[in-house]
């Protein structure tokens, strides 16, 4: 149960970003080396390619030599790096856009992820908390704080984070106008809820939340999630309203995810034992739902 909350959960946490409209360019490094781990049995046929990418790399190494604040060669080097699957040759560029570009918190949060996947979780929150100093409704710091919590099983810690920026956005809003998306810290602190497996008050926030914010598609998507992970059929009516509620560019996801939850629930007549050839195979009581853990 707790890997099918994980897999949701991630899913869930993509979503509200996007729909959020938060400017995203924080690379997902466990993703990115995880691939590359998997393709090592395709190190032949890109051994051209890993070559020219290690030259592409030291041309831009040689640029920063005389030029050490050059933002092309560094984000060149920087992808070239990613595209390598060399993390800590990834991190010195990282730490340098991050430096020239205070404002620009997604090179913060890109390099609090790297530094959490080489196993620096103290740097990793460091920086996520350096963000959240001067930007305390940045939900790419928040998303990010709150799963390296959750990773060092630190649930409280991650609840008490969200609840305190929530106890603080009027008065941040007031001096910042919109600079703390309620609903979406809200929604996170949802996802941490179902995380520890505290669904009911998942659902009693999400319920709080649509009430409060009915034209947000977001609040109706987290509580589909929630029942259908239940097994629960009222999740197929939540995702038809997310569906129409959300932008157009969403819709393909939500009803995606919508689809998953009829397979999960279907059970369909070959799924059970044949009846016997006599007609007495039972109780005619159903079997029940291999699905239901």
């Amino acid at each position: 149960m707790f890997d099918k909350r994980r897999r949701w959960f991630i899913n869930i946490v993509l979503l509200i970003a996007v729909a959020a409209f938060i400017s995203i360019v924080a690379i997902p490094f466990g993703s990115v080396f995880q691939q590359r781990q998997s393709d090592q049995a395709a190190d032949t046929v890109n051994a051209a390619q890993e070559n020219d990418l290690e030259a592409q790399a030291r041309g831009y190494e040689l640029v920063l030599e005389r030029e050490p604040n050059n933002q092309t060669a560094l984000q060149g080097l920087l992808q070239t790096q990613i595209q390598l699957g060399n993390l800590e040759g990834a991190i010195p560029p990282l730490e340098k856009l991050a430096e020239l570009n205070p404002e620009q918190t997604e090179y913060q949060v890109l390099l609090a992820q790297a530094r959490q996947q080489s196993g620096d979780a103290d740097g990793a929150a460091q920086v996520y908390r350096e963000v959240l100093s001067s930007k305390p409704g940045d939900v790419n710091a928040l998303q990010g704080l709150v799963a390296l919590l959750l990773q060092e099983d630190r649930p409280q810690a991650a609840v008490g984070l969200l609840q305190d920026t929530l106890q603080s956005a009027d008065d941040t809003n007031l001096v910042q106008p919109d600079s703390i998306d309620v609903a979406a810290v809200e929604l996170l602190l949802g996802q941490v809820y179902v995380e520890t497996g505290q669904d009911e008050a998942a659902l009693a926030l999400y319920d709080e939340a649509i009430a409060n914010y009915p034209d947000d598609f977001r609040p109706v998507l987290s509580k589909a999630l929630v029942l259908q992970s239940q097994g629960q059929a009222e999740a197929k009516q939540l995702f038809t309203q997310a569906a129409d509620l959300a932008p157009a560019e969403y819709k393909d996801e939500i009803n995606r995810l919508a689809t998953q939850a009829d397979e999960a629930v279907t059970v369909t007549p070959s799924d059970g034992p044949e009846p016997s050839a006599e007609g007495g195979g039972g109780t005619g009581e159903a079997e029940p739902s291999p699905a239901a853990e």
